[in-house]
């Protein structure tokens, strides 16, 4: 774990929870298990809080911990630190990756809303005129009234997201090769093809995991079938997207874009996406951050203490879940 995180991530509230529940040393972070202070804790714990930047569980990190019987991630995915050797063990394991999901869900809503009210649009030109404007006259339309918006993967922050849209007078398309039709109805969506969806929609949001098979998943032709104006919103992983294919079009103007995360994670210093007036970036921050970090914080200590009360996580990860999952 990186210097300084358990003060970031858990709130004194659910710090003093989480000592009551357990025995507890708040300041004993292990960055490397291998350390003597670690390799003396390790000997007696019976559930590790993991959060990001952990060192991986292998199978000589596991026979250092002969007691460990769970690991509590504070986090999201555990793909990093989580090895083959943990399910082997019989490991029970918990991920806060549905308290992470919020707020990148919450994150997507407003980008949705703000792209279809030509928000960076309109502001660029009042910006320029810095007189009356007559936003009536913008070429593009403003406005979400019966908008289309496609949702590429329902994972659980594609599932927030759809929640969090239902209230608005929007026509919602889901794309998951796992939902059917009947289960997207239930989501307040219309299951389509992905095609149909990116050629339909007016925003397209792309939740999706990253695994080989989704490399690229929104390409070339894909974009290429966006109406004029359509806006990409990506909070997921830049390798979901054809990023030079995406590049060529914001360069030419036709398509939209609010892009959370890029390939590489650190755009270079030329990157064009820096200064166009269609395009907003951010630097991954859709997830949690500052006082959000204390919902992931608080979601770990749930889970410990089912786990001191002989219950199931409310938030398994299971081994056959790790193939659809980030």
């Amino acid at each position: 774990m990186e210097p300084g995180l358990v003060e970031r991530l858990i709130d004194p509230a659910t710090m003093a929870r989480l000592t009551e529940l357990a025995d507890l040393d708040p300041a004993l972070v292990a960055a490397d298990f291998g350390t003597p202070a670690a390799a003396t804790a390790l000997r007696e714990t019976e559930v590790l809080i993991s959060s990001w930047g952990c060192p991986p569980l292998d199978a000589a990190v596991l026979a250092a911990a002969p007691r460990l019987r769970a690991v509590v991630h504070a986090a999201g995915s555990v793909k990093h630190h989580v090895t083959e050797a943990c399910w082997r063990r019989g490991l029970r394991i918990s991920s806060a990756a549905a308290a992470n999901a919020l707020p990148v869900a919450e994150y997507t809503v407003a980008a949705v809303l703000f792209a279809n009210k030509r928000v960076l649009q309109l502001s660029s030109a009042y910006r320029r005129q810095r007189d009356r404007f007559d936003w009536q006259s913008a070429p593009e339309a403003p406005g979400n009234y019966r908008r289309t918006i496609g949702v590429v993967g329902a994972s659980r922050i594609g599932r927030r997201v759809l929640e969090l849209l239902r209230p608005y007078d929007l026509d919602l398309l889901l794309h998951d090769p796992y939902v059917d039709p009947e289960q997207a109805a239930a989501l307040g969506a219309r299951a389509v093809g992905l095609d149909e969806l990116c050629a339909a929609a007016d925003v397209v949001s792309v939740h999706a995991p990253e695994l080989p098979e989704t490399r690229h998943l929104i390409d070339r032709a894909r974009l290429a079938a966006m109406r004029d104006g359509a806006t990409l919103v990506n909070t997921a992983r830049g390798s979901l997207v054809d990023q030079d294919a995406l590049t060529a079009e914001l360069v030419t103007g036709r398509l939209n874009a609010v892009l959370d995360v890029t390939v590489p994670e650190h755009l270079p210093a030329d990157s064009p996406l820096y200064e166009l007036p269609n395009v907003l970036l951010t630097p991954h921050v859709a997830g949690s951050l500052g006082g959000e970090l204390h919902r992931m914080a608080a979601a770990a200590a749930d889970e410990l203490a089912r786990y001191a009360a002989g219950l199931p996580f409310a938030h398994p990860v299971l081994p056959t879940d790790l193939p659809r999952t980030a």
